[in-house]
């Protein structure tokens, strides 16, 4: 296992989540979510190996909103690289994490979405761009795979258009993506927790959306 700095939550639920901190937070920073989002998942929550003026990311980048995508293409691959090895060393099953990224970290989780299918089911991305300027191939890669972008209507980074270009990319790799917009800005909006929740058990074998 990499020496990378984590945490590890057993748990005896599904799915089990990934969690991934934005600019300046660490691993115990999305911590609480799992009360709130899916109680009995297990747990991952790397930190970012970047830093910028001291504080962890994912990727570099050049300014605020402009990503040094040759990085984040690297930092993805090495993310992959990781959830490999945590799935062999805490018994996941292999690409069945949930990411639930906040801001740097939903555009993590966005890239290795599009670089690294195989890793995820899906995500939860909060506070998320568009990782790569570059739509890419239409393809069926992301085909089974739930995304939920929630984003705040007057988020001055994930905009509108970021919002609208986001959905579109993952749609033209066959994601299955919703959205969940609120009156706010670039947080996490405590009163979205009860939709996000449900919109994970749905996707789970025996949620309200399910057949027998």
């Amino acid at each position: 296992m990499s020496d990378r700095p984590h945490v590890w939550l057993p748990g005896t639920g599904t799915p089990p989540l990934l969690l991934l901190h934005s600019t300046g937070g660490n691993e115990e920073q999305l911590l609480p979510l799992r009360d709130h989002l899916s109680p009995s998942s297990p747990v991952l929550s790397p930190r970012g190996t970047v830093l910028e003026d001291g504080m962890p990311r994912f990727f570099r980048r050049f300014q605020e909103g402009v990503f040094d995508e040759d990085d984040l293409r690297a930092r993805a691959d090495e993310l992959a690289e990781f959830l490999t090895e945590a799935e062999r060393k805490y018994g996941v099953p292999a690409g069945s994490w949930l990411a639930v990224g906040f801001s740097n970290g939903a555009n993590m989780a966005s890239a290795l979405l599009l670089r690294h299918p195989e890793s995820l089911a899906g995500a939860v991305l909060l506070g998320a761009m568009v990782p790569f300027a570059d739509a890419g191939p239409s393809d069926d890669s992301l085909k089974g795979k739930r995304v939920l972008i929630v984003n705040g209507d007057r988020d001055p980074m994930a905009t509108a258009e970021q919002t609208r270009t986001l959905a579109a990319n993952l749609r033209r790799r066959a994601a299955d993506v919703e959205l969940l917009g609120f009156e706010g800005g670039h947080t996490i909006d405590p009163r979205q927790m009860p939709g996000i929740k449900r919109w994970i058990s749905l996707g789970e074998p025996g949620g309200e959306g399910s057949s027998g």
